[in-house]
C-alpha cells in the first residue's frame, strides 16, 4: 500500500513540474492548490508546519527528480571507516548529496575529505539504491544512493563543521548509526563488494 508521504511527495513533485511548464493563470492556481494539499499531507506526519514544509520544498525549482546522494565506503581489513554526525550524534559511511557540476565518483571523494580528513580514490561504484526501499527512516524528498568502494591516497583523520568523529570499526562491532544515511546491511554489502571487486553494480 503507498503510504501518505509517497502520495504527498508525488503530489508535490507533479505541482512543482506543472507550474514549471504552465504558463496558463488557472492551471497553475490549480498546481498550487494541489501544492497547499500536499504539505497538508505531509504536515501530518511530521513535525513541520505545512507552510514550511511547502518553504522547503519550494528550494526545488523546475523539473523534479530524485537528489543523489553518495557513499564512499573504505576498509582497513575488516574494519570500515565512519565518521559521527554532530547533527544526531550516530555514526556514518562519509557522503552527502552531489553538487552540480560535480561527477559523481567527484563528489563522494569530495565528501569523504571534507568530513574525514581523508583524500581517496573512488575504485567501484557498488551500489544505486532507493532510499526508500532500504530501511531508512521517511523523508520528505526521494533520495537515489550511490555507495562506492573507495581508497585512501593520503590525509589524515581530521573533524570537520559538520563530524565530531573520525575512526575505523570492525564490521562485526559498529557503532549507532545514523540510519537516515547508513544502515547495517548497507556497509555488510559494501564490505562483500570490497572483497570482491569482481561483483557488478547492484541496483534497485
Amino acid at each position: 500500500m503507498t503510504s501518505i508521504l509517497e502520495v504527498a511527495r508525488r503530489l508535490l513533485a507533479l505541482s512543482q513540474t506543472g507550474l514549471h511548464f504552465s504558463d496558463q493563470v488557472f492551471d497553475r492556481e490549480r498546481y498550487e492548490e494541489i501544492a497547499q494539499l500536499a504539505t497538508e499531507l505531509l504536515a501530518r506526519e511530521s513535525s513541520v508546519a505545512a507552510a514550511d514544509l511547502r518553504d522547503m520544498w519550494r528550494i526545488e525549482d523546475g523539473y523534479i527528480t530524485p537528489k543523489i546522494d553518495v557513499r564512499g565506503a573504505i576498509f582497513r581489513d575488516d574494519n570500515v571507516l565512519l565518521v559521527r554526525e554532530r547533527s544526531d550524534g550516530k555514526w556514518t559511511l562519509p557522503g552527502g548529496y552531489a553538487d552540480v557540476n560535480e561527477w559523481p565518483s567527484f563528489s563522494v571523494q569530495r565528501e569523504i575529505e571534507q568530513e574525514s580528513g581523508y583524500t581517496a580514490k573512488a575504485v567501484k561504484l557498488a551500489a544505486i539504491f532507493d532510499r526508500a526501499k532500504h530501511n531508512h527512516p521517511p523523508y520528505m524528498f526521494h533520495i537515489w544512493k550511490l555507495f562506492f568502494i573507495c581508497e585512501i591516497t593520503g590525509g589524515e583523520a581530521r573533524l570537520s563543521s559538520e563530524t565530531d568523529g573520525v575512526d575505523f570499526f570492525p564490521i562485526s562491532a559498529l557503532p549507532p548509526l545514523s540510519t537516515a544515511r547508513t544502515t547495517a546491511a548497507q556497509i555488510e554489502r559494501m564490505y562483500v563488494h570490497h572483497c570482491n571487486r569482481d561483483l557488478a553494480t547492484e541496483f534497485d
